[in-house]
C-alpha cells in the first residue's frame, strides 16, 4: 500500500514534474510473471526512477546498512525501506551471498519483478564495469528472463556525494528480454555463469553507450583509494593513472566482445574454449546502492510514456 501511495501520490507526481523522465522500450517488461531487471548503476537515484516509469511493482535488494540505523534518522530510513517493500541483504560475500540469492528467488517465484545492479555498486566515473555472476545464477535458478535496463543521465543530476540533486531530465532505456533457458540445469557451471553475465553486460553497454571496463567496480574503487593514500602521489594524477592502466589493459577484450555481436551470445566462445578471466562469482549482483529521488538526462528522449 505504501509503495503505491509513495509512487502515485507523494513522490511520483513531483518527480515527473521536476525531472520529466523519458522511457523507451517499456513494452519489453512483461505484464505478468517473474523477471529480473538488470540495470547499470550511476546514481543514488536509479532505484527511484526505474520503478517510477513501470506499471508493475519493482523490488530491489537493498544493502542491510539501510535497515540497521540508530537514532531518529536511522529509524526513519528503516521505516521507509520496509514500507516501500525493499529487501535487506548482506553484501559481505560467502554465505551472505547465498542468503541474498534465496531472498531474490522468493520474489521471482511469487511472479514479481526484481531489480538488480550486476556491477554491485555505483560507477565512480560513468563507465560500465564487469558484472558479478549472481544475476546469472538467479536467472537460471528462477527460470526467468533478464531484461537489460540503461539509466541515462542520473549521474549528471546527482553524482556520487551529492545529496541535493541538480535539475535535469532522466532517461530509461529498456531492452528486449534475454532468454537463458538454453543453459537450464547449468547454474553450477562457473563458465556458463560468466558467459551469461557477459552477455547481460554487453546488452547494457549497447543500450547505455557506456565505455566497458572488464574489472569489478569494487576492485577499481579499492585501487583508486589505494592510489589516493600513496605517499607523495598527487591524488588526481594517481587516480587517473590507475583508471587509464586498467582501461588500456582490457581494451582488446572489449573490442573482441563487440565483434561477437553477430554470434549466438557474446562470451559464448569463452565457454566453448573453457576460458574465463576470474570467473568466480561475487555477491548477488547489485543491490540498490541508494534510494533517493533525483536524476538527469542527456541524449535523445524518444518518449513512449510519461505516466
Amino acid at each position: 500500500m505504501f509503495y503505491w501511495l509513495l509512487k502515485r501520490i507523494i513522490l511520483g507526481p513531483i518527480l515527473f514534474t521536476v525531472f520529466r523522465p523519458w522511457v523507451k522500450g517499456v513494452e519489453h517488461v512483461p505484464a505478468t510473471g517473474g523477471a529480473i531487471l538488470a540495470s547499470n548503476h550511476l546514481s543514488f537515484s536509479d532505484s527511484i526512477f526505474l520503478p517510477l516509469v513501470l506499471e508493475r511493482r519493482l523490488t530491489f535488494l537493498a544493502k542491510a546498512d539501510y535497515f540497521t540505523g540508530h537514532g531518529l534518522k536511522g529509524r526513519a530510513k528503516r521505516a521507509f525501506f520496509n514500507l516501500s517493500g525493499q529487501l535487506p541483504i548482506d553484501r559481505s560475500g560467502g554465505s551472505a551471498s547465498d542468503a541474498a540469492l534465496t531472498t531474490g528467488l522468493k520474489v521471482l517465484r511469487r511472479g514479481q519483478l526484481l531489480g538488480i545492479y550486476p556491477e554491485g555498486t555505483r560507477s565512480l566515473d560513468g563507465r560500465l564495469y564487469r558484472g558479478k555472476t549472481g544475476v546469472a545464477r538467479m536467472a537460471l535458478e528462477g527460470r526467468v528472463p533478464v531484461i537489460p535496463v540503461a539509466m541515462i543521465g542520473t549521474d549528471k543530476v546527482q553524482p556520487i556525494g551529492r545529496k541535493i540533486p541538480h535539475l535535469g531530465r532522466v532517461g530509461i532505456v529498456i531492452g528486449q528480454p534475454l532468454d537463458f533457458s538454453r543453459y537450464e540445469g547449468m547454474e553450477g557451471d562457473r563458465f556458463v555463469l560468466r558467459s551469461i553475465t557477459d552477455e547481460i553486460m554487453y546488452a547494457l553497454m549497447e543500450l547505455s553507450g557506456q565505455e566497458y571496463v572488464d574489472v569489478y567496480a569494487s576492485t577499481m574503487k579499492e585501487r583508486l583509494a589505494a592510489a589516493k593514500r600513496k605517499p607523495g602521489a598527487v591524488a588526481t594524477g594517481a587516480v587517473a593513472s590507475a583508471a587509464s592502466a586498467v582501461a588500456e589493459k582490457l581494451s582488446e577484450k572489449v573490442a573482441e566482445r563487440a565483434a561477437e555481436k553477430a554470434g549466438d551470445a557474446p562470451g559464448a566462445r569463452a565457454v566453448e574454449k573453457g576460458q574465463a578471466a576470474d570467473p568466480t562469482a561475487g555477491p548477488v549482483g547489485g543491490p540498490a546502492e541508494d534510494q533517493h529521488p533525483s536524476g538527469s538526462g542527456d541524449g535523445e528522449p524518444p518518449v513512449e510514456r510519461s505516466a
